[in-house]
């Protein structure tokens, strides 16, 4: 049902997890052919930066349009808490439907990122619950999965726990990580629904996100021949990797990026499906479609494997493609924009009033006249994992990686990035030459580094920082899936 005026259009933001700019900037036909339509169709921004290397406070900010020191959700205190405003809280406020659907652990009300959505579904859960079985599928003898099942059956409702164990153990894929499934209730959703009022849809499909585990149609083509089997062999375990318990060679990294592509091409492909489905609703032409990665990856970038312990551009420059109404198209956008720009620029197409929130945003409007940004500036505010997790869990860590046991800004301008550490490190690269960051240029340029610490330094003083928070518990399934997925 389409909406009488595209002075309220819906709104759909699709979050690409772990979708790095080395890929998708600018869109590959052969590799994302629905991105590259979108693209062609709408306005592709070239220099898109996240505010934080991973989920939880790329998403925060996403959500509040606010930096990761302001609204304090990372990897020392991983809540998103009360005081901001989200983004569909705001929308909800004017009269919006508002529906997620989320298939990564760190972006579930746990965390308190359902907050404002009137449904919000996890893929990993037949029927909804706050009761989470993943340790009776991770169990890998079946005395150990009865003995899960049962210490957690009774918590909640039984017969909800047994029906979501048995979905999650038997009827889930190991070739797709939910995004099959979103997809399907998205249609579903936008095929039964009566409201006349415009909807804020957000959807994070996790695909690209280790483990690598595409289906071999979309990976094959980007593999040698027979390498399938072998790629799917490699073993993908980010912290690990990290404490050396096993090491990976240039050619398995080589396959690994096979597999990380095909999973960007499946991904893209359930894009395509959603858009069709909101065609097949009659929402296309009301509908603001918005694409985006919430952070990189490195795949054997700069010794890493994942998402943490540094800030190169392998993950804060990720791809943001805009579809539709206000966004006419044009060739693409060379300008310096953050994730967190998406903030109010959602609040203008929606003309919301949402004071408070404009209040509390950090970013500029993408449909402002304000003038382009002269830097972008991004956050690891706490090691996630820590240092300690790390050895709760393997007993020792090699002493070159307490060397990551810090927090780290960067700022970036269109010609250099500063990157300085907690413990007084400092990186400097120019991006224009060497977009790479392989040469430190820190030890022979003192006057570019002092101007960018002096301008980072404008930056961090410019706003009030949140305080450090509490831990916040976690339940044992949700530390497993943390885990699973390389956090923990």
């Amino acid at each position: 049902m389409g909406n009488e005026t595209m002075a309220h259009p819906n709104i759909a933001v699709i979050v690409m997890d772990t979708a790095r700019a080395t890929e998708t900037v600018p869109a590959d036909p052969e590799l994302t052919p629905t991105l590259a339509s979108l693209a062609a169709d709408g306005i592709a921004y070239a220099n898109a930066v996240t505010s934080a290397p991973w989920t939880l406070p790329s998403h925060a900010s996403l959500f509040t349009g606010t930096y990761a020191s302001h609204h304090g959700a990372h990897g020392g205190h991983t809540y998103l808490d009360e005081e901001f405003v989200t983004l569909a809280e705001a929308l909800a406020g004017e009269g919006y439907e508002t529906v997620g659907v989320s298939n990564n652990t760190w972006i579930t009300e746990e965390f308190g990122f359902t907050r404002g959505f009137e449904r919000f579904e996890k893929t990993w859960q037949l029927v909804q619950s706050e009761t989470d079985l993943g340790e009776v599928t991770r169990e890998k003898h079946a005395r150990g999965k009865v003995d899960a099942f049962v210490s957690r059956a009774l918590s909640g409702n039984p017969l909800v726990n047994g029906l979501n164990a048995v979905y999650d153990q038997f009827f889930r894929t190991s070739d797709d990580d939910g995004a099959a499934r979103t997809t399907a209730w998205l249609d579903e959703w936008l095929t039964e629904r009566e409201s006349d009022r415009p909807f804020f849809c957000f959807a994070n499909y996790i695909e690209p996100h280790i483990q690598y585990r595409p289906p071999r149609e979309y990976a094959d083509p980007f593999l040698p021949e027979g390498g399938y089997e072998e790629a799917m062999a490699i073993r993908q375990e980010p912290r690990a990797y990290d404490v050396a318990e096993y090491d990976i060679t240039d050619e398995e990294f080589a396959l690994l990026e096979g597999l990380y592509r095909g999973e960007l091409a499946y991904l893209d492909a359930k894009i395509g499906e959603f858009c069709d489905a909101l065609k097949a609703a009659g929402e296309w032409e009301d509908t603001v479609l918005i694409v985006c990665g919430d952070h990189g990856e490195n795949v054997g970038d700069h010794g890493f494997l994942g998402h943490q312990y540094n800030v190169y551009d392998t993950l804060l420059h990720v791809p943001l493609v805009i579809h539709g109404g206000a966004f006419e198209p044009t060739t693409g956008k060379d300008e310096l924009v953050q994730l967190l720009d998406l903030f109010p620029t959602l609040l203008d197409l929606a003309d919301a009033d949402a004071s408070k929130a404009r209040q509390q945003a950090q970013g500029q409007s993408l449909l402002g006249d304000e003038e382009p940004r002269e830097s972008v500036v991004a956050e690891y505010v706490s090691p996630q994992p820590s240092m300690e997790q790390l050895e709760e869990r393997f007993g020792s860590v090699p002493e070159s990686l307490y060397e990551y046991d810090r927090s780290l800004r960067a700022i970036r301008t269109e010609e250099y990035k500063y990157i300085r550490g907690s413990d007084g490190s400092e990186e400097l690269y120019d991006i224009e030459q060497d977009s790479e960051e392989r040469f430190d240029l820190a030890p022979t340029e003192p006057d570019i580094v002092a101007r960018m610490a002096e301008q980072l330094d404008d930056w961090v003083n410019s706003f009030e920082h949140a305080d450090s928070g509490e831990d916040v518990e976690m339940t044992d399934a949700t530390k497993g899936r943390l885990r699973d997925l390389g956090y923990l």
